[in-house]
């Protein structure tokens, strides 16, 4: 039993600090000796419906009376003073069992709180001055200790508005351009890390709730025009007074992303379910992600942060899930068989080059049975080299080597019409290992293809073999909303260590009573207020899948320090997530997600790096007026707390939705308001 809960539990010990009777060393001896009964009479009374209040004053008696008694061991008469003793303690005893019993009837008005919280079954709602809704102010924190020094952090200088700190532009123009190395993660050092807050542009405004935001992003909140020049006549972004307008277009599609999608749709089954999660390679705005949205499928799109300014930025203020990625030398940090779908619209990924090595790393992640699109260069090469004004023998040179790896990968193609191509990945792995090793491939000898964080990519087959030919491929996946609650082929296998069919499915009924308390606490989680949500330690994809809703999108990371590597599971249940290490910044913009859900994150890098770190690099990415969720160990969220303190955050830090007994705590925050260089919210 750790002192932090015992002093948020019986903060009535404090007074004995005060107490000029009482030897404080033999009351630190008292206090740890007297915990395991303390604790086991706190859940006596606790289970017979008594409130907190009465503990409090029964602990102070049985304390009282422990020491009165150590100081006066060598009296004489001590036999008779103790009986003395323990009849008052007696009576007092009695005394607060009916004070106790009388402010549970909810008569005691300085009870009152307590009995309204045990009214409504410890769904610890009653949180007055936290107010989730827009431009909030609010008095922050609930507990008292010994330590009241809070760091105040000052806001960063306004350049650092769009800062993303592992994608940082002079950092990356110090590194080689071959294979797009300059464009993938390079973090900072420790010592160049900034301890400062992000600030808001001037003029920041709330984004527009779904599906609007598809179509209308505030141009203050991403003050760019470059797109709307360099790609106007494919009608990717138009500027129209204080918005930016997203007609739906592409360089693919100019006539609307709708109708792309109805011609892919011919040929790969994207209304029944079978297809839910799709990975877009150099998505400019999202454009294709975000009308796959009405058609239940979950797009991953990234691009890098290159001369096309801000297009991952402009995806995310629309409310599609993108984060700043390229395909170089590098693994892409999502694990094998996740995606049902990978597209490229004229991405100028050179997928036949270096021996089809980016091709190959598709193949990893796409499910068998999966579809991979190709539209663009060099699809069609025949009758459009003179438009793309590349020659001709260039560009059929480029969709020969495609089609080698293509046939190597044992994809069949199913379709080219017109600029779009389309193969699918067999399923059948017997007749195509038999294929790949007649044609002298080469196959991964990883054993784990997940374990892909930092890796180079491999010049390599990842092969589908015996111990995973009954995982996820489109033929045993059920289709989707089905597949979000049922056992993914992962777990039914016994492939992750430690997760068996009956822990997964208490897994979901855990997560199903969290997301009912997160509800009562933030009412607003439901109305669409919230679009963009992280859940920083994704676990089995629990927290999302418990509070599914078309309204918005779950990000789940699974940390790369995880005792479980669960990610392959979360996108077996129709859902999307990404590895990462949040000793490092994560990659995307400031200010793209509007909830942050983080469940034992301290607790899993406590020892690892700086929670100032972790929790910096969280107001760098919560957009303003959004909201954090932390669930973890009370010691560690009470260190958690003082940090907090001084973000500029107003938060509550409240009990376990079972009750105060539970060492695990949960606190609640709400970033506030501020832009530029304020010093002050509004």
């Amino acid at each position: 039993m750790r002192k932090e809960w015992v002093i948020y539990e019986f903060d009535i010990y404090l007074d004995f600090w005060k107490c000029d009777r009482f030897d404080n060393l033999f009351f630190l001896h008292e206090f740890g000796n007297n915990l395991d009964y303390l604790h086991n009479l706190h859940m006596y009374y606790a289970n017979a419906g008594f409130t907190l209040q009465f503990f409090q004053y029964l602990n102070l008696i049985n304390h009282c009376f422990r020491v009165m008694m150590a100081n006066k061991f060598n009296s004489a008469d001590n036999r008779t003073r103790r009986s003395v003793s323990i009849f008052i303690v007696a009576g007092l005893c009695c005394f607060f069992y009916l004070l106790g019993a009388w402010q549970r009837s909810g008569f005691g008005k300085g009870d009152s709180i307590a009995v309204e919280m045990t009214k409504s079954g410890a769904n610890c709602n009653i949180l007055p001055n936290l107010n989730f809704e827009t431009h909030h102010g609010g008095e922050a924190g609930i507990i008292d200790d010994f330590d009241s020094k809070v760091k105040t952090y000052k806001p960063c200088h306004p350049r650092y508005t769009d800062y993303t700190p592992c994608q940082d532009q002079a950092r990356a123009m110090t590194f080689p351009r071959e294979n797009m190395i300059y464009r993938e993660r390079h973090c900072p050092p420790q010592k160049e890390k900034l301890r400062c807050l992000i600030p808001a542009p001037n003029g920041y405004v709330t984004p527009f709730p779904w599906p609007k935001s598809r179509d209308y992003v505030p141009y203050a909140n991403a003050p760019y025009k470059s797109l709307t020049v360099e790609k106007a006549i494919q009608n990717w972004i138009q500027y129209e007074g204080n918005v930016f307008r997203f007609p739906g277009g592409g360089t693919q599609f100019p006539q609307g992303a709708d109708k792309y999608i109805d011609q892919l749709a011919s040929v790969i089954p994207i209304e029944n379910g079978t297809v839910r999660t799709a990975l877009d390679t150099g998505c400019g705005v999202a454009s294709w992600g975000a009308y796959l949205w009405k058609r239940n499928v979950l797009a991953m799109s990234f691009a890098p942060r290159d001369s096309h300014e801000a297009q991952v930025q402009f995806a995310l203020e629309r409310g599609v899930p993108a984060v700043i990625g390229v395909l170089g030398t590098i693994k892409m940090p999502y694990p094998s068989r996740a995606f049902d779908m990978a597209h490229c619209s004229r991405c100028l990924i050179p997928w036949g080059a270096n021996g089809g090595i980016y091709m190959k790393e598709v193949d990893r992640v796409l499910t068998p049975g999966g579809y991979w699109v190709l539209s663009g260069p060099p699809i069609s090469w025949k009758t459009n080299f003179k438009a793309w004004q590349r020659p001709k023998a260039e560009l059929q040179e480029e969709q020969r080597q495609i089609e080698e790896t293509a046939k190597l990968l044992c994809w069949e193609k199913k379709s080219e019409k017109g600029e779009i191509a389309i193969w699918q990945k067999k399923t059948d792995t017997d007749s195509c290992r038999a294929s790949q090793e007649n044609s002298g491939a080469t196959f991964c000898t990883s054993e784990n293809p997940d374990d892909v964080w930092y890796k180079k990519m491999e010049q390599c087959i990842t092969p589908f073999n015996n111990a995973n030919r009954d995982e996820s491929s489109s033929g045993n996946l059920k289709p989707f909303p089905e597949r979000l609650y049922a056992v993914p082929p992962r777990i039914s296998s016994g492939s992750v260590p430690g997760v068996s069919v009956e822990s997964y499915l208490k897994d979901n009924r855990e997560w199903r009573k969290h997301v009912s308390a997160y509800k009562n606490i933030n009412k607003i989680i439901d109305s669409g207020r919230y679009r963009n949500i992280m859940d920083m330690n994704a676990g089995l994809g629990g927290f999302a899948a418990a509070l599914h809703s078309p309204k918005f999108w779950v990000m789940n990371v699974v940390p790369t320090i995880a005792k479980t590597n669960s990610l392959g599971v979360i996108y077996e249940r129709g859902l999307i997530g990404i590895y990462h290490d949040w000793c490092e910044a994560f990659s995307t913009y400031p200010r793209t997600y509007d909830l942050i859900h983080a469940n034992g994150v301290f607790s899993l890098y406590k020892d690892k790096c700086d929670f100032e770190d972790i929790l910096l690099e969280m107001d760098r990415i919560l957009r303003p007026e959004g909201a954090v969720i932390l669930r973890d160990e009370v010691d560690v969220l009470v260190n958690v707390k003082k940090m907090i303190g001084g973000m500029r955050w107003d938060f509550k830090l409240i009990d376990h939705e079972d009750g105060p007994l539970v060492p695990q705590k949960i606190l609640v925050a709400v970033k506030q308001y501020w832009v530029g260089n304020s010093t002050s919210t509004h």
